[in-house]
């Protein structure tokens, strides 16, 4: 395959434009004003989650640290990949039904010694509203392998609250 092959408007020899141009995409100018539209939508996305999504640090575009949330009849939990990290740097705080996970992640070497990285250092703060009445009292974390597990039992009138909607087809 030749480049001019991956040129549009100069495949069918010439300046003839592809049949597989829409009417409205004559002209390639506006074609290429629409591609460039795309790639900057693309990559502006991730900045209103708070790390943009340049693609060099895709696990961070929906907020760090990445979680997994299970929701059954008695139990909410919540489980977090913080690798990295220890027990010591994530702190885990319940109030007024939203669960607060916070630490900082530190870096092992100074900065002089490091010519490229694509590693997350820092601060970060997570929260999860839990939607559920908990008891407190009974709520259970675990931490192993760079996997913190919060437990988060429901109060039975939150269990009893559960209802079972028919679908009617």
């Amino acid at each position: 395959m030749n480049v001019r092959d991956l040129i549009p408007w100069s495949r069918n020899g010439g300046n003839q434009l592809p049949t597989a141009f829409r009417e409205g995409d004559r002209d390639p100018f506006l074609s290429l004003h629409r591609e460039v539209n795309r790639l900057f939508d693309d990559m502006f996305r991730g900045f209103g989650a708070g790390l943009p999504s340049l693609g060099a640090v895709p696990a961070f575009r929906g907020g760090w640290p990445s979680v997994e949330i299970s929701d059954s009849e008695k139990e909410i939990t919540v489980t977090a990949e913080v690798p990295g990290l220890e027990e010591r740097d994530i702190e885990v705080l319940l109030d007024d039904g939203v669960l607060t996970l916070k630490g900082e992640k530190r870096s092992e070497v100074e900065d002089k010694d490091r010519q490229f990285s694509e590693r997350f250092y820092g601060r970060f703060e997570r929260r999860i509203p839990l939607g559920a009445e908990i008891r407190e009292d009974e709520v259970d974390a675990h931490f192993r392998n760079g996997v913190l597990t919060v437990t988060l039992p429901k109060t039975e009138k939150a269990q009893s609250q559960v209802k079972r909607i028919a679908i009617k087809g």
